[in-house]
């Protein structure tokens, strides 16, 4: 119990800790670059904020390096309940993190773009508007991110089944897992209204994640009933 209650108390510090550069570089950075509608707007911002904008990918970078040391953390600690499904939610969690290593490329390239890095020839207006796609790209490589979010379904049950943490986390982390992959194919199926969809579905995985946190962090697990 004492071994568990360390295991899940690091892996509550890590949730925590990655939630810090997640919230600048998914909340902060994108309130100071994206202005929606006016692509030369934007472009400004990405040239006249560089820095910024740079940390905001850096900061996903490090956001997800550490979601691997967390899930990691959490198959120690609950594969002694399913380790199938333990297995499974490491591996939705690895393929999630590969994407977003791989969609920061296309902000990465969007200042190459601007900056006349790459496409020399190109005039003004078409580099704004080359930029912007590679943008958009990455915003659709956030959705598909999102979708992936499926992993915290075996999170969830493997949380309902443990014994050691309240069952009722599992259920919110299981509803969270199934907001995520709305939120996901609301974006991609019809971008105009995700926002909409956003101000119902968000709280769906907030809570859950935000719950299972602070328990984690708190209190560990579950001390078993006297008697048993």
């Amino acid at each position: 119990m004492s071994s568990l209650k360390k295991t899940a108390r690091l892996a509550g510090l890590l949730y925590l800790i990655l939630d810090i550069p997640g919230f600048y570089s998914l909340k902060y950075v994108p309130s100071k670059i994206i202005v929606r509608g006016d692509a030369t707007a934007t472009a400004n911002n990405i040239l006249g904020h560089e820095f910024l904008f740079r940390t905001g990918i850096v900061s996903f970078l490090i956001c997800n390096i550490i979601w691997v040391f967390f899930v990691l953390i959490l198959y120690r600690l609950l594969r002694q309940v399913n380790e199938y499904q333990a297995k499974l939610m490491v591996a939705l969690m690895i393929v999630t993190v590969s994407i977003a290593f791989v969609i920061e490329t296309f902000n990465v390239t969007s200042i190459m773009i601007l900056k006349g890095e790459v496409m020399k020839a190109a005039q003004p207006g078409q580099k704004v508007d080359m930029a912007l796609l590679f943008v958009n790209i990455h915003s659709y490589g956030l959705a598909i991110f999102e979708i992936l979010g499926v992993w915290f379904i075996p999170f969830g049950l493997l949380v309902y089944k443990s014994g050691f943490i309240p069952r009722l986390l599992g259920v919110l982390l299981i509803i969270g897992g199934f907001g995520y992959v709305i939120e996901g194919l609301a974006f991609l199926l019809c971008p105009e209204c995700h926002s909409i969809v956003l101000q119902y579905i968000g709280i769906s995985y907030g809570v859950g994640e935000l719950s299972i946190m602070l328990w984690l962090l708190i209190k560990g697990v579950k001390e078993p009933a006297k008697g048993f």
